[in-house]
């Protein structure tokens, strides 16, 4: 088939990159001209892994254009998978999709046959039927249900491991607007999984707040697990690693996302939690397990900065390895470990970084006073606090001889606990979230307001 993919970012380009390995040809539309000339010249436009390897490999069937009404014209289905930025109030804005429903609409208006389009943004329930559909039958004259089709096709997938999630989906979401147009974008996606995923069709507004449901009970998950951790860490002997463990083996439980370390991060989840507690607010219904997940979520690096204050010496340097949200991704939305050296920097604390690919993005969004180490290395030797932020593969082949700190023994907190504790635990002072304090010690409590003052 001839498949349009409107929105070349971050999902948008591994997504057209999918379909094209699939055999489909496919025109990528983008009004980022750095984006366009990228995949044209056969360059990823975003960084994912397998993305280039992808693109290289099916450029044949791959090209991209900044004229969305020709790239619709000349094709059967058209994906919509631009911005939704929240609104002040946590909502999600509507603009990027109503825009890019004018130069679908006039194609619409010249095509003769039946037309699939589908939107796989993450928007606000009543957005497709309510927005979208009027602004395409507007601009086109066209009826949909009749002349053309209109789903809602939303993606689950986590940054890092985009090209993998679209090719493995646990879950297919569709919403229809008749069951024309959801039988042929279900048949479509059984050609691009390759395995057999649940598949779930409904109406706009189900699947529109399915999809905002997903995440938001996962944030609810993970806020559990990180409570959890702060409360195995008072007690004589407790691990959150056991517990979370054995709570993952019932089965209306599961073992997903249920980790006690840092809070979550990232462009998808925090603002998909306070989207879902806007909807409450707009429907007049208090979400207050959204807002709880949410507050918990904000408290973890505010915790772990004072874990951070309770240990560094006079005049000791702070080190943060990891300042992406997750690993193997550059992105830093919301990330943890950027959090916590904003934070560390904004009180005085000397800091030094390292990631390995999220420098870059993180450097216009940190204090001019942080310090960059070449290696994951030069970072741990520089820190007289040295603090793992992001679960990074590379982090795991951290050794004791790669800490030196200015004044004497190094603490080394082992936020996801990657590292081998037993050797650790002789070379440095090595905590971890999530594991109970020794005989006569506790966690410092997040009230030391005084003490973050005078450091």
């Amino acid at each position: 088939m001839n498949i349009c993919v409107i929105g070349l970012g971050r999902l948008g380009a591994p997504m057209a990159a999918v379909f094209a390995e699939k055999g489909h040809q496919v025109i990528g539309v983008d009004v980022d001209a750095g984006a366009v000339e990228a995949l044209n010249a056969g360059r990823a436009p975003v960084q994912e892994p397998r993305l280039q390897e992808f693109i290289t490999r099916n450029r044949g069937r791959l090209s991209a254009t900044l004229d969305a009404e020709e790239a619709v014209a000349a094709c059967d289905i058209t994906f919509i998978i631009v911005p939704t930025p929240s609104n002040p109030d946590g909502a999600f804005s509507l603009r990027y999709v109503l825009e890019a429903a004018k130069p679908i609409g006039r194609a619409l208006a010249r095509k003769s046959g039946f037309h699939l389009v589908v939107l796989s943004s993450t928007v606000m329930p009543g957005s497709t039927g309510v927005h979208l559909l009027p602004a395409l039958e507007s601009e086109s004259g066209k009826t949909c249900g009749r002349d053309f089709g209109l789903c809602y096709g939303p993606e689950f997938i986590a940054l890092g491991n985009v090209i993998h999630d679209m090719l493995h989906p646990d879950l297919i979401l569709i919403g229809e607007s008749e069951e024309r147009s959801g039988k042929m974008l279900a048949s479509f996606y059984e050609g691009i999984c390759d395995r057999h995923a649940g598949v779930r069709r409904m109406n706009f507004v189900n699947a529109e707040l399915t999809k905002l449901s997903v995440n938001t009970f996962v944030t609810t998950k993970i806020s559990y697990a990180n409570m959890l951790a702060e409360i195995c860490e008072r007690l004589e002997g407790a691990d959150a690693d056991i517990v979370t463990d054995a709570l993952g083996v019932d089965s209306r439980i599961g073992q997903k996302y249920l980790k006690g370390a840092l809070g979550y991060g990232g462009p998808c989840f925090p603002r998909d939690n306070h989207a879902f507690a806007a909807l409450g607010r707009r429907e007049g219904v208090e979400a207050i397990l959204a807002e709880a997940t949410d507050a918990v979520n904000r408290r973890q690096t505010l915790r772990l900065a004072e874990l951070v204050l309770e240990h560094l010496p006079a005049g000791g340097r702070a080190g943060v390895l990891g300042l992406a949200y997750k690993p193997d991704t550059p992105v830093v939305e919301q990330s943890p470990g950027l959090l916590l050296a904003r934070q560390l920097s904004a009180r005085g604390v000397p800091v030094v970084v390292y990631d390995p690919e999220a420098m870059p993005s993180a450097r216009p969004l940190m204090d001019a006073k942080v310090e960059y180490a070449e290696s994951m290395q030069a970072c741990a030797g520089r820190a007289d606090v040295l603090i793992i932020a992001t679960p990074w593969a590379e982090f795991r082949s951290l050794e004791p001889r790669h800490l030196n700190g200015s004044a004497g023994r190094v603490t080394l907190i082992d936020c996801w606990r990657l590292l081998p504790a037993a050797l650790f635990a002789t070379e440095t002072n090595y905590l971890t979230l999530g594991t109970g304090a020794k005989p006569g010690a506790r966690m410092p409590l997040v009230s030391a307001a005084a003490r973050v003052k005078s450091h």
